[in-house]
């Protein structure tokens, strides 16, 4: 089995005597890893099986029965709930036996969306959970082939203990990346499957079980959202313009975002508000969680060969992709982005321990000082907290462009 950086974080805190909340989009491995963290003797209920899910809604009560009825025994049983956002009340029945006895279960509750959960009001044990999240690969679960040289140090460290047992995955290229994304069940695919695997989570998982999660009412209107907001991610909110071609209210195109993000496909980067600038934009951008999920979403074939006919845009989006994925595992900073009303931009501005990290991205294999204006004008309003500015480009090893800013390889983030 592959590495995940999860994985020790998890091992460790599983055997804490509370109920262990998972959430994390579907295929980004969740239950994988945990089926393989759990004791052998779990046991399992999974709610993802039309048949099991239709008993537990009829009855809730089962699982106080089901867990009720197992042995009486030193070690604590472990009873594992997969996709149990489908049946909201099955939260009260946890609560319910764990208040009973807090070291005769171990309860690990996985879930793919808080949509129905929010809505309901579901009881989420507050004061007798942890919270965990998955995401896709990160760079250090699926390294680049290149090696970096010694005594590099990434913008925002993230590193992965592997072994033989538990190796990284297989090295891919950029065009992989920005081609068909990060999920492991695509990834490990043969490549002419890749398409096929990203098209089905397409029109079964975010179509039907959105439907299923939302009941939204004009289904056709949706999908013409889905395709609209895909094709838009990484740029600026435009609510009125995604209305406007998608043929829906400003209400609905916001419920629409939201739905996203409760389902866990997509995340906003919010505008930098801390600069003097008068003419800043506030909006947020939106990013899908995974390129390949992306470009299904959006109806565009997924191919190097496809990506690489204006590759920019999406090397950018793997970018903010790839630095808010890590700064949700390690639990600290900020990622925002700066424009101004007249053009200037910086693409990111990582924030953590108290500095500003500016960072540009460009699809070029030959950074220059000329790249690095809007780095410089950031730098220059913000000299206590912003001290270094990276741009993270093509080139081939790190580049120093002047006494403060850095060109880096992609691989190198």
């Amino acid at each position: 089995m592959y590495c995940r950086w999860v994985e020790p974080h998890w091992e460790g805190k599983l055997s804490a005597p509370y109920v262990h909340i998972v959430f994390g989009a579907r295929q980004v491995g969740k239950t994988t890893l945990l089926k393989s963290l759990l004791p052998g003797d779990a046991t399992i209920v999974d709610l993802a099986r039309p048949r099991e899910r239709l008993q537990y809604l009829s009855d809730p009560d089962l699982l106080v029965r089901l867990c009720q009825g197992l042995p009486e025994r030193t070690r604590p049983h472990t009873v594992f709930v997969d996709e149990a956002q489908s049946v909201p009340a099955v939260f009260d029945a946890i609560q319910y036996l764990y208040d009973a006895d807090k070291n005769r279960f171990r309860f690990v509750v996985c879930g793919s969306s808080a949509r129905k959960l929010r809505r309901s009001g579901a009881n989420l044990l507050p004061g007798r959970s942890f919270l965990h999240r998955m995401f896709p690969l990160t760079l250090a679960e699926r390294p680049a082939p290149q090696v970096l040289p010694d005594g590099f140090e990434s913008i925002l460290p993230f590193t992965l203990a592997t072994t033989k047992a538990s190796p990284a995955f297989p090295k891919a290229d950029l065009l992989e990346r920005l081609a068909w994304g990060e999920l492991p069940g695509v990834v490990t695919a043969e490549e002419e499957h890749r398409s096929d695997l990203l098209a089905t989570y397409a029109m079964v998982h975010l179509e039907e079980e959105m439907r299923r999660e939302a009941m939204v009412r004009d289904w056709p209107a949706f999908v013409r959202f889905l395709r609209l907001a895909a094709t838009e991610s990484g740029q600026i909110l435009n609510y009125s313009k995604i209305s406007r071609e998608a043929g829906i209210t400003v209400p609905t195109v916001k419920s629409h975002y939201q739905l996203l993000e409760d389902m866990f496909l997509g995340f906003r980067v919010p505008g930098f508000s801390g600069s003097s600038r008068r003419t800043l934009l506030g909006t947020d951008r939106f990013f899908f969680f995974d390129l390949g999920i992306r470009h299904a979403a959006a109806g565009l074939e997924s191919s190097p060969a496809a990506v690489s006919m204006q590759p920019g845009p999406l090397f950018e989006q793997w970018v903010g992709i790839e630095l808010w994925k890590r700064l949700q595992y390690l639990g600290t900073g900020k990622l925002y982005y700066l424009r101004t009303k007249d053009g200037a931009e910086v693409d990111f501005i990582l924030e953590r321990d108290g500095a500003l990290i500016p960072i540009e991205v460009k699809w070029t294999e030959r950074p220059s000082l000329a790249d690095a204006r809007h780095l410089r004008t950031f730098m220059a309003e913000h000299p206590r907290v912003a001290r270094r500015g990276f741009i993270v480009c093509r080139c081939h090893a790190p580049l120093a462009l002047d006494e403060r800013i850095t060109a880096i390889p992609w691989w190198g983030l």
